[in-house]
């Protein structure tokens, strides 16, 4: 038998992970005056939707809501590993999407408060939706 309480949780974490990247995004664009890179629109459009998914079904108890939502969170994690990549130097210059058509994807402005990158940010928001919407969900052999 599944523990609906750990699924109520676990789908709970993930929007709180949602918002405070949507949130903490706002900020870092209106507030600090940042403008994004490319890649960070992408994960902008992956991103924002979550937090209002996932908080009207944490609002339902809805968990049948994974179903859609871990779907969108791949495809805005796999940008985010990119994005990851690009920032650590690991993708080459010829396939840098940013340069050529605003801010820089491995920038100064990648890093926020001095230590903290912004794609890695993004890569563990992702995941980590990811896994509270996997993990307590799985079906336990009997």
């Amino acid at each position: 038998m599944q523990n609906t309480s750990h699924q109520t949780n676990a789908l709970y974490l993930a929007w709180l992970i949602a918002l405070t990247a949507t949130l903490g995004a706002l900020f870092i664009g209106e507030v600090m005056g940042r403008t994004p890179c490319v890649l960070c629109w992408y994960q902008r459009i992956a991103m924002f939707p979550l937090a209002l998914i996932l908080g009207l079904a944490s609002f339902r108890a809805d968990h049948a809501v994974r179903h859609y939502v871990i779907p969108l969170a791949l495809i805005g994690g796999l940008i985010a590993l990119w994005h990851s990549l690009l920032f650590v130097g690991i993708i080459p210059e010829p396939i840098q999407p940013c340069e050529r058509n605003g801010p820089s994807c491995s920038g100064e402005d990648q890093v926020l408060f001095g230590v903290l990158p912004l794609p890695y940010l993004s890569v563990f928001s992702f995941s980590a939706i990811i896994l509270l919407l996997t993990v307590p969900f799985r079906k336990r052999s009997s």
